[in-house]
């Protein structure tokens, strides 16, 4: 089956020379450095808690907004993926009324329904995409500042290659969403409402049936309606998931030693990325982070740093965007300092 381009794959490399300072104001300098990568307390994939070295890069200061991918549409003519119809031959099997271009769109029931069956709120609609976020009646009046949504994973690459920048590695998303707390349980800290202060757009009430929006918000929030973590980003926690480069793994892998740390790691191996629940249906996944405003008490915990989830590379949603990175020649020539052995 013909899948979908990926990094790599999709046109020659960033130029590095463009790389030495970051091409806009948009972006946030991290200071690389050792951290705790990973939880042991929360869902299995992400354990185990384990050391990671990331060196120096920026990162954008939130996550790319429908004004900004409305400009690389405008000067480039692309066509995201869920614009596309997708073809017989490269879903073999498929029902052919399903063959028409479309995306995923949340759809609250109206009552309580089997949390079990994600098919209860999640449809495949037809005109759904990145202009016509809930389908086609639907529009981006009033959202420049949001979120853009939509994105399957070759439309992010596509744009971050455009921005002469790249998506980041998970373990660089999840240092910098961090924002120097390591350990902590929430970008923010260890509670959840500090203060009783809502520190990022997701669910309050019974998912996915009644959305109290006591946040203010149902559905996305512009950029920046939420506090910045420690290094400054915005929205690095809830309102839309966001792509990683990394290939998923349903485990973290570590290095051997108690004293070492892994240094700039880049995710499992594709072919491990595979769902081994549907092995007719070979379409590799990648990591993303960062939950969403879907994410509730009672459903998906994952407004965490540590928190990831798997997606596959074709698919695209009303919850999910990106956000970019520019790494240096000197940063990746810079050797961070190792912590010494405790225990």
């Amino acid at each position: 089956m013909a899948l979908p381009k990926v990094a790599g794959e999709l046109g020659g490399p960033v130029d590095p020379r463009k790389n030495l300072v970051p091409p806009d104001t948009g972006l946030v300098r991290i200071t690389g450095g050792r951290f705790t990568m990973g939880s042991d307390k929360h869902y299995p994939e992400e354990s185990p808690a384990h050391q990671v070295t990331v060196d120096d890069f920026w990162i954008d200061r939130h996550p790319v907004t429908n004004g900004q991918f409305s400009r690389f549409v405008h000067e480039t003519g692309y066509v995201t993926f869920a614009e596309r119809a997708p073809s017989a031959e490269d879903y073999p099997g498929a029902k052919s009324g399903m063959l028409f271009a479309g995306s995923v769109v949340f759809r609250k029931p109206k009552a309580r329904v089997d949390l079990g069956d994600c098919y209860n709120w999640w449809k495949y609609v037809h005109g759904a995409n990145w202009r016509h976020p809930e389908g086609p009646r639907s529009t981006l009046k009033g959202k420049a500042r949001h979120p853009v949504v939509h994105i399957a994973y070759e439309d992010a690459v596509a744009y971050a290659r455009w921005a002469n920048k790249e998506l980041p590695t998970e373990a660089e998303w999840e240092f910098a969403a961090r924002g120097g707390l390591d350990g902590a349980e929430f970008a923010w800290g260890n509670e959840l409402m500090p203060g009783g202060r809502f520190m990022a757009n997701t669910w309050q009430g019974n998912f996915p049936y009644s959305n109290l929006a006591t946040d203010g918000y149902e559905g996305t929030s512009p950029v920046g309606a939420f506090p910045p973590n420690g290094y400054g980003l915005l929205d690095a926690i809830g309102n839309v998931w966001e792509w990683t480069s990394d290939w998923y793994d349903s485990r973290h892998t570590t290095a051997s030693s108690c004293c070492s740390a892994t240094r700039n790691p880049r995710g499992g191996d594709r072919e491990r990325s595979y769902d081994p629940r549907t092995p007719d249906l070979r379409i590799p996944r990648k990591v993303t982070k960062g939950g969403s405003h879907l994410c509730a008490p009672n459903y998906c915990r994952r407004y965490r740093p540590a928190a990831r989830m798997a997606q596959t590379i074709d698919t695209s949603t009303c919850h999910l965007g990106f956000r970019c990175v520019v790494r240096s020649d000197l940063a990746a020539q810079r050797t961070a300092d190792e912590q010494p052995c405790h225990g």
